[in-house]
């Protein structure tokens, strides 16, 4: 998109119910995210930062307002829609990797490209190699999950999200699980890619660790946006 805002969220409210009545979880957000940036949603749990990621990434919508996903308004599709904005241009990296354990490596970086159904299996290949050495891990691709470390792991998860080349991806608490070490240098393989395939990132995070690296972050507080810095510059 020409000087793109790739996400455009607009008086977004989400309520949920609770109890006898509802809980407001986000209330009149408005938010812009362009091509290639690198941002942070970043408050305490129950700020509200990981239900505007699942609304950013069609897993939930709006109770009023609008939220447009490139170019794509989330509230008027349908589960198939959802589905295909996900599979083809959306990736997601949890702080729990969620590998499946009887799978190879190489097998869950695969299963992203197998959902889409237009590649040949020699693509495949051919993608899901470049995507684990992306992250260094072309050496793992025979190994199971069980077999690798916790960092290891979640190279694996930035590997299938990447490997589809999504415009977005969307990392929720993704060093929670980490050390110091091991943050830094998922946080840096993201950085990387971001920097040579303009994807945009979009974390959901109070950790210091992963700040530091954005290039803007949104402070969330009692779900509302309470101030936006540009840093990195």
């Amino acid at each position: 998109m020409e000087n793109s805002s790739i996400i455009k969220i607009e008086n977004l409210t989400k309520r949920f119910p609770s109890g006898n009545g509802e809980f407001t979880a986000l209330h009149n957000i408005n938010l812009e995210i362009g091509k290639g940036e690198f941002t942070g949603l970043v408050g305490p749990s129950g700020s509200g930062k990981t239900t505007l990621l699942n609304i950013i990434g069609s897993l939930d919508s709006p109770t009023e307002g609008k939220a447009a996903i490139l170019g794509q308004e989330v509230s008027s599709l349908t589960h198939r829609q959802s589905a295909e904005l996900r599979n083809y241009h959306i990736g997601f990296i949890f702080q729990t990797y969620n590998l499946l354990p009887v799978y190879t490596v190489f097998e869950n970086v695969e299963f992203a490209l197998l959902l889409q159904k237009n590649w040949t299996a020699y693509e495949r290949r051919k993608a899901v190699m470049e995507a684990l050495d992306w992250v260094g891990l072309t050496d793992k691709a025979g190994s199971k999950p069980a077999q690798l470390s916790g960092g290891e792991s979640q190279r694996v998860a930035i590997a299938r999200a990447m490997v589809k080349r999504p415009e977005i991806v969307l990392a929720d608490e993704p060093s929670a699980n980490l050390d110091a070490k091991n943050s830094h240098h998922i946080v840096q393989t993201m950085k990387k890619l971001n920097k040579e395939l303009q994807t945009t990132f979009v974390f959901a995070t109070h950790d210091e660790k992963v700040m530091q690296y954005l290039d803007r972050i949104i402070s969330l507080k009692d779900g509302m946006i309470e101030k936006e810095e540009k840093q990195n510059a």
